[in-house]
């Protein structure tokens, strides 16, 4: 499926321009650019009219009047790339996200939808990804079946109605991820229909399989899964190869796998860079400091992968896999015109970046900056729950423990918790999540978090619900007063002071701030908190995944504390 994105007489001026009747917009000379098809670098000349390549080869058009011409004898030319499996939620927003990728030469985004699913009516996403496609770059979407976590009436809001609504979308073009899939195995038919209907839709279903055994790749090879992005090992890459998947490799903030398994792919010779693409998989703002898939392929580069491969595994590889090589992922007559200018084949960050036809950066230097898109129907009623001392009641006999950024495990809490705080001189803490609308909450501790943290506050969370986190029931207390006057962020107090926030007015969890800027609010933010005892690898993928059943052992949600492979709730939540 596709857009009819060009209408009747922009096509006819189109073939007016290669009969020589009209000139190109633009017309790039002595170009050596990369054809994706032909997997080598070719040389020619490329005719641009608005947003679209409509020639690509050795001829010269016949009239250039008004034409813009580009010499790119300089340069190597690739097609803009893609980040073929994106979350532009996490602290920045897809707009902002956009931007800051288009700079380093990603065009391209095929994003989650799940934050719009969970937080707003179709209609109003659908309204929100509109006013995104009048940027120029592109975006397309994923549909989930499951939201992640334990809500209180999943079963209202994942409907076949709401579900095929997405999948009837021609910028949707993948089902998942599957992190509910679980249940696939143990018979949820619901799901499975959800998959075989996207299936007939053209799209593509994407796994969610850390540490999967062979078995389980296999059932869920046979249920409709075709890729995966979880291989951490390179015998789970050949592992999901062997058993047709496309692979995803992932060099994120919490699992930079992408050097070792490359550099491991490439000493074994293994043929199968056709079946491969890359992703930073919703790494958070600082991560990206030294770009987003231009930096992938450089990784690809230094791990000696051949450049042709290496520009592919984020350009062609995943257009074709999603099948929207029509219009992306080739320097070739027809496609959306994308183009990254390098210095040299070794250097994917390009010096400038033709996006849609639109010059996104010249010569080194930003040209635009992304705006416009509307935000209105993100949720920015103001956060008004007041906290009471009850709030602050723990007798939960077992807590939280954190075993690493993300993976938890409950153990027995020994502590007296009756005391308005807790000792410096161990790592447990009192952890409150309450309804963002104050109508229930759950209390336990959260060990391994930090040593002397006093209070910390957060509507970033999965499904914006209020994280409180300290060693101090007055300043968690106050550390939430700083986000409830920021509408929406993540506070820090120690000692009666904010030593440091982020503000995330737009819904409560995202920031209208250029990346740029965010990066250097995230840094400080992990500087105080490094101080103060975290002592994991990223706090705010911490604060993402609390609720997120996808992961062992336990998760606290909206229904409580779960048991994630028992599927039980241990202890349920309370109304306030």
């Amino acid at each position: 499926m596709q857009y009819p994105i060009w209408k009747i007489e922009e096509i006819r001026h189109q073939l007016a321009v290669v009969s020589g009747d009209a000139a190109p917009d633009i017309l790039i000379q002595n170009a050596t650019y990369l054809h994706s098809h032909l997997k080598k670098w070719v040389e020619g000349n490329i005719w641009i009219v608005k947003d679209r390549f409509v020639y690509a080869g050795t001829e010269l058009p016949a009239t250039t009047e008004g034409t813009e011409i580009v010499d790119a004898s300089d340069y190597k030319l690739v097609p803009g790339y893609i980040e073929a499996h994106s979350h532009p939620f996490q602290l920045y927003n897809p707009e902002t996200f956009a931007d800051f990728c288009a700079q380093s030469g990603t065009t391209m985004l095929i994003s989650d939808n799940l934050p719009l699913f969970l937080t707003m009516e179709n209609k109003k996403a659908f309204s929100f990804m509109e006013s995104l496609r009048k940027l120029p770059f592109s975006f397309y979407w994923w549909a989930r079946f499951d939201s992640q976590t334990e809500l209180e009436h999943e079963e209202e809001l994942f409907t076949t109605k709401a579900i095929s609504e997405w999948m009837e979308r021609p910028d949707v073009v993948m089902g998942g991820e599957l992190t509910g899939w679980p249940r696939l195995l143990s018979g949820d038919d619901q799901m499975l229909y959800w998959m075989q209907q996207a299936k007939t839709k053209g799209m593509k279903i994407e796994g969610h399989f850390p540490g999967a055994s062979e078995k389980t790749l296999t059932k869920m090879r046979l249920l409709g899964a075709d890729g995966d992005h979880e291989a951490m090992t390179i015998e789970e890459v050949e592992r999901r190869i062997q058993h047709g998947y496309a692979v995803t490799l992932r060099h994120s903030s919490i699992r930079p796998d992408l050097p070792h398994l490359l550099k491991q792919i490439v000493e074994k010779d293994l043929k199968i860079f056709d079946h491969l693409m890359m992703t930073t998989d919703g790494s958070t703002p600082g991560f990206h400091k030294d770009g987003v898939m231009d930096l992938c392929i450089q990784i690809a580069l230094d791990a000696g992968v051949d450049p042709v491969d290496a520009y592919l595994l984020a350009t062609f590889n995943p257009a074709k896999y999603y099948n929207v090589s029509n219009l992306h992922g080739v320097i070739a007559t027809g496609r959306l015109a994308s183009i990254n200018f390098l210095k040299d084949e070794m250097s994917p960050t390009p010096v400038s970046v033709l996006s849609k036809g639109q010059w996104i950066k010249r010569d080194g230097k930003r040209q635009i900056t992304f705006s416009g898109t509307d935000f209105s129907m993100f949720n920015d009623n103001p956060f008004e729950v007041e906290l009471k001392d009850t709030d602050f009641q723990f007798s939960m006999p077992f807590g939280l423990e954190m075993i690493n950024d993300v993976i938890i495990k409950p153990y027995r809490v020994s502590v007296d918790t009756t005391e308005d705080s807790l000792a410096k001189t161990h790592d447990e803490s009192f952890f409150v999540l309450i309804d963002r609308n104050g109508k229930w909450k759950v209390n336990t501790l959260l060990k391994g978090f930090a040593t002397s943290l006093e209070g910390f506050a957060s509507s970033y969370s999965n499904m914006g619900d209020i994280l409180l986190i300290g060693k101090d029931k007055r300043q968690m207390r106050k550390a939430y007063e700083k986000i409830k006057e920021m509408n929406g962020g993540i506070a820090i107090s120690q000692n009666d002071e904010i030593l440091a926030s982020i503000p995330l007015p737009i819904g409560g969890g995202l920031s209208p701030l250029p990346v740029e800027e965010l990066m250097q609010q995230e840094k400080e933010l992990k500087a105080q908190l490094s101080e103060l005892g975290f002592q994991h690898g990223d706090a705010i993928y911490t604060l993402l995944f609390l609720q997120a059943t996808h992961l062992p052992y336990v998760r606290v949600t909206q229904r409580g504390i779960v048991d994630v492979l028992k599927k039980q709730v241990l202890f349920p939540s309370v109304m306030r």
